[in-house]
């Protein structure tokens, strides 16, 4: 009581000083804990979004100095990344495939990845880059897109939420996000897919492949994509892409995720492993005939190491 009364009785600099360390000890009592901001509401509770980010000048400059850039490809920090995603749309909807390799340099990390993020079930997110930047903002945007449901009363079109996330990552432009993505999805306008990297670039198209071993994916899709493929045909183009990158590039491969979006919302389809599909084909899958994808196995008897 005689604290309380101490606090009120005075007008002077030194009450008035020691009334708001007081009162700032007592919030200090309250964390955001106590009104549930860190037990469910995380990040939208304390608005956008902030890191950490080294303190020099430049943070552009300090990641070329202490990373493998041109400038200097002797630094021990190696960040190169290796990865095969890629997407088409065609009339029955959009065909989503990807490998599951993950490396740090010559280093596999992990055969298993998952590089399909399901924002929601009618919108799907590849990950190509830094693993963590396209986990995190990707799920990032899928709290917006819902946010955009709840307030409009109708789902987020592709093209917006690929907007979303493009003006979202160029804010942090120069600071270090590694992020080759794709957008894809159906809404209004039927299927469609964007192509958004951590430079803020998005672009529309038919047909995207991203990572170090897309090379190797394009020879096989521009071979055999055309808008009017069946649904077996797009899918078994999607998996002998995947399998020509994985088994041509070093750091693509171990399996195949594939995906297939339509109006209804995606699909998983399957998974396959790029060994099996190299020595036994993808399985008793339509479209596939059932034959191996090897190279080897489909010209056995009749190449000029045969005769």
């Amino acid at each position: 009581m005689n604290t309380f009364a101490s606090r009120f009785s005075s007008t002077s600099a030194g009450a008035e000083l020691s009334k708001a360390k007081a009162i700032a000890m007592e919030d200090d009592d309250f964390s955001d804990a106590s009104w549930g901001s860190e037990a469910g509401y995380g990040s939208l509770a304390k608005g956008v979004p902030t890191f950490s980010i080294p303190s020099v000048a430049d943070p552009t400059a300090f990641l070329r100095l202490h990373t493998d850039d041109s400038s200097d490809p002797n630094c021990r920090i190696k960040i190169q990344h290796g990865t095969t995603t890629l997407a088409f749309r065609f009339k029955g909807g959009v065909i989503v495939a990807v490998d599951s390799r993950a490396t740090a340099g010559s280093y596999v990390a992990s055969g298993t990845v998952k590089k399909v993020i399901e924002i929601n079930p009618y919108l799907l997110g590849t990950m190509a880059g830094g693993a963590a930047d396209c986990q995190y903002w990707e799920t990032y945007l899928g709290i917006h897109c819902r946010l955009h449901e709840l307030r409009n009363r109708e789902r987020i079109s592709v093209s917006a939420a690929s907007k979303y996330l493009s003006n979202l990552v160029y804010g942090y432009k120069g600071m270090g996000l590694s992020m080759g993505t794709m957008i894809c999805g159906w809404d209004k306008t039927g299927p469609a897919i964007f192509y958004v990297d951590s430079d803020g670039t998005r672009l529309k198209g038919d047909l995207f492949s991203v990572g170090s071993g897309s090379t190797f994916a394009y020879g096989v899709l521009d071979q055999g994509y055309h808008w009017d493929l069946s649904d077996e045909e797009a899918q078994e183009l999607g998996r002998r892409s995947i399998y020509a990158a994985g088994h041509r590039d070093a750091f693509s491969g171990n399996t195949c995720n594939l995906y297939h979006v339509k109006e209804d919302g995606w699909k998983f389809i399957g998974n396959y492993d790029v060994s099996k599909m190299h020595y036994e084909g993808p399985g008793d899958v339509p479209g596939s005939a059932g034959v191996a994808y090897g190279y080897d196995i489909r010209v056995e008897g009749r190449s000029s190491a045969d005769s």
